[in-house]
Order: structure tokens, then sequence, then C-alpha cells
């Protein structure tokens, strides 16, 4: 049981709240998952200013990523070192600091984790104080895998791209076989990485977010609900009984998906929004 948020904003007049809103939602699903946390945002010009390539980071301090990457800021948040430059941070990260996690990357969006309770890592991310157009955020009760930072969602293993998983993978292994064996590479043993990185995978063949969802759908057997982002689209899909919680909630403003209600309650003109529950294996996409 683990508990999903995502906020999708439409109205810009909005995007100065995204970080307030989402802490209220995440607030909201503690109990669903208390062991950890992780937000991704988007167009905060703090974590991810414009023009910069942003690369999120485990097991490294500020100072050592300034350090090591010249002409490089970075950010604290938790456990999560963000640090943003305009060379290409990936292939600099990866020749200057071999022994730090890749949580997320991108042009325009900071991934943040850590353990314990989420109320407080929120606070110790500033996650209130971000602003930008779209964020996800899970609150974890690992089942799967041990409770560590990397264990964490999101899990973004592809640029702009990120995945927040409420259930389990039945047949993770065999499909982290497969996909070992085309040259896909793992950071951790949880089952939502490989749901993570089979999405990477076929969109990186060329297929489009709804196609590779329906594939996932195809290929994976378990109970699950998924809110994935990119950096223009927010999209929910759910296993074919649909046992796992999730509620929609849209208006002419904004775009919010999460595993309770109450977490929908606190966004503003949820009196007036349309509410639906997913229909099993229907892909929802919504873009900016």
């Amino acid at each position: 049981m683990c508990g999903i948020v995502g906020l999708h904003l439409r109205e810009p007049s909005l995007e100065p709240r995204l970080g307030e809103l989402l802490t209220a939602m995440l607030g909201q699903v503690v109990e669903r998952g208390p062991d950890s946390a992780g937000v991704a945002v988007y167009g905060d010009p703090r974590l991810s200013p414009p023009g910069r390539e942003v690369v999120s980071l485990l097991g490294v301090t500020p100072a050592e990523a300034e350090a090591a990457l010249p002409g490089a800021v970075a950010v604290q948040a938790d456990a999560t070192t963000v640090v943003h430059a305009d060379t290409d941070l990936l292939a600099a990260v990866a020749d200057a600091l071999p022994h730090a996690t890749v949580i997320g990357s991108g042009m325009d969006m900071a991934v943040l984790k850590g353990t314990g309770n989420p109320v407080e890592l929120a606070q110790s991310f500033g996650l209130a104080s971000v602003t930008g157009w779209q964020g996800v955020g899970h609150t974890r009760m690992a089942t799967e895998s041990a409770v560590t930072p990397e264990g964490a969602h999101p899990f973004s293993v592809g640029p702009g791209q990120c995945l927040v998983h409420n259930g389990s993978f039945a047949n993770h292994a065999t499909i982290r076989r497969e996909l070992r064996a085309q040259g896909v590479r793992f950071d951790s043993e949880n089952d939502s990485e490989v749901g993570a990185r089979f999405i990477a995978h076929q969109l990186e063949q060329g297929a489009e977010l709804e196609k590779a969802l329906r594939l996932l759908c195809e290929r994976f057997d378990g109970f699950y609900t998924l809110l994935v982002s990119t950096s223009d689209s927010f999209a929910v899909v759910r296993d074919a009984i649909a046992c796992k919680p999730a509620l929609v909630a849209e208006t002419d403003a904004w775009v919010a998906m999460a595993s309770e209600y109450r977490a929908l309650d606190v966004l503003p003109g949820i009196e007036n929004s349309r509410i639906f529950e997913p229909e099993p294996e229907e892909v929802y996409v919504w873009r900016r």
C-alpha cells in the first residue's frame, strides 16, 4: 500500500502555488506510505533554471558536485543533490562522479527523494516553496525491496520522465532479465524500476507514451496504479482488475490524480471539478 499524488497545472497563475499544493496533497497520503517519499517537480527556476541541464543525484554532497563539475550549481534537498549546468551533465557526472546514483535528469525536472516521514521530508525538500507547472509525489510502504533513498519513488530513468507506482509487478524479475539482455542497466532491485525502465526503453524505440503504457499492460502481471509524467505529459493507467485505488479530478485550471479523495480535497476549485475513477487498462494522458 503506497500513496500517489500528482498535479498538472493548466492555469499559469497557479504555478507559484505548485509546491504548496503538492505538499498539502502529499500530507494526505502519509498513512499509505510512511517509509519514504519522493517528488518530481517541473519548472522550478531554482532547481531547474530555464536552458540548464539538471541532474538529481544520491551519494554525493553539493560541495563534492560543484568541485567535480566546473560551472555547475548544486542544491541540497535532504538525501538528494540537484545539480544544474549549461553542459552535458550526464556525461560529466559519469566521468567525474562514478559513485553517484542518478535519480533524475532533464532540462526542466528535478527529482527529490529520502527516507522517513513524508511530511518531514517535504519540509526538508523545501517543497512548499517550489514553483512550476507539474509535480508528482509518492509515499512508500516497502514490500519488494529495502527502504533506501534509491528505492523511493519516483523512478526517473529517461530525460524529463518519471513513474510512481502503487502495487506490485509479479513478473518483474523476468522482465528485468530481458531488459538487461538488451543492454538496459538497473540501479535497484525495486520492481517499480522495472516498469520505469520498460517505459523508457519503449520511448527510446520510438513509441508514443500511450503505446508504451499499453505495452506495459500487455507485458506486466500484477496489481498496479501508475502515474507517469514527462516534460509535457501527465498519464495514468491501472491494471486489468483495478484493485489499487485511484481518483482523477479535472478542472479548466488543473488535472490532479491521487490514491484517495482527501488528497484532492485540498485543491482550489475541487467542488467544481469532474471527478472519476480511471477504468481498468485505459490509458489517460493530458498534455501541456
